[in-house]
């Protein structure tokens, strides 16, 4: 098949590229003024908190180097925690500890880390090391997201996260990332794992993909993954809405968990989300964004009539 054929191919089923996606959607949308409400991820917890979207609980920062010997009494007493780079993409430097023994810190895989080997990673993160530019950066240590019980079957290692696309203020397509023993529990695709789609009227996975490939029950568990329904799906729906109001920009990703006692908690933001929400759901992108066009100006309306109108357009029919 030749690249003119895909292309048209792709245009035809509403395929959004990513020059098209920047060139019409990221440039015209997201003000370059406020990058910095997404691109860190301590000012997106704060300004999250500050409008009482629920965030993981910040344990501690750690912003320069002499704070490095401060680290021992950060971590004293924890024993499950995150250490994520404020600036960070990708799940790059993210570090999950399920458990503290003899003085080593267990990972989701069951690897462990010395203290001077987890100390040499928080000294990495703030040299910037996994940061989007290479600047230095900063080290949060946040409280660990527990996974609600309904995803028991479903994931072996991590948390499970739902990014919902949000244009204009209106939720127009969603994923459930499932982690594996690849991704080491990350919910993140470029480690391994798992795409699941979900309509946005209901929260029920429709299809499912892994590495590109189609697949109905997950990797490691063998569990089914089609018709499985993430718990409290309006909280997160809403939750979305209300964080893209926040972040000061039209078109973004918004990362949602589902801890098992807060319900939906907002994990971060993404002005520059990928695009490969369009293969776990085997649509395009570019139908939905310009539906939401069709509405006019929707940044008058409030949250519930933008997340009413997105369960209305983008329903899923039953298979």
């Amino acid at each position: 098949m030749s690249l003119l054929v895909t292309y048209r191919m792709l245009r035809r089923l509403g395929v959004l590229g990513m020059n098209q996606r920047n060139a019409e959607f990221v440039l015209p949308n997201n003000p370059r003024r406020n990058y910095p409400r997404v691109d860190d991820k301590l000012r997106t917890k704060r300004l999250a908190a500050a409008a009482g979207i629920p965030v993981p609980a910040l344990l501690g920062v750690v912003a320069f180097d002499h704070e490095l010997r401060d680290l021992p009494r950060v971590l004293d007493g924890l024993t499950q925690f995150v250490l994520k780079p404020a600036r960070g993409s990708q799940g790059n430097g993210i570090v999950v500890v399920t458990g503290v023994e003899n003085g080593a810190y267990r990972r989701p895989s069951g690897r462990v880390l010395s203290f001077p080997q987890l100390r040499q990673h928080v000294s990495s993160t703030i040299a910037g090391v996994f940061s989007l530019s290479g600047e230095v950066d900063t080290c949060l240590v946040e409280d660990r997201v527990i996974a609600h019980p309904a995803f028991e079957n479903l994931t072996r290692l991590g948390i499970p996260d739902v990014r919902v696309i949000v244009y204009r203020g209106v939720p127009v397509m969603a994923m459930c990332r499932l982690p594996t023993m690849a991704s080491d529990g990350r919910a993140n695709l470029h480690q391994g794992a798992i795409a699941a789609a979900l309509d946005l009227a209901t929260g029920r996975i429709v299809n499912a993909a892994h590495r590109n490939r189609p697949l109905t029950h997950h990797v490691d568990t063998e569990a089914p993954i089609v018709g499985f329904e993430v718990p409290h799906w309006d909280g997160v729906v809403s939750l979305a809405a209300r964080a893209s109001a926040v972040s000061g920009l039209g078109y973004i990703g918004v990362d949602v968990v589902i801890d098992a006692l807060r319900g939906p908690v907002l994990l971060e933001l993404n002005a520059r989300p990928g695009l490969a929400i369009q293969v776990a759901h085997l649509e395009g992108l570019l139908p939905r964004l310009r539906a939401v066009e069709a509405l006019g100006d929707t940044t008058h309306m409030e949250w519930e009539e933008r997340c009413a109108i997105a369960r209305r357009l983008f329903a899923r029919p039953l298979h």
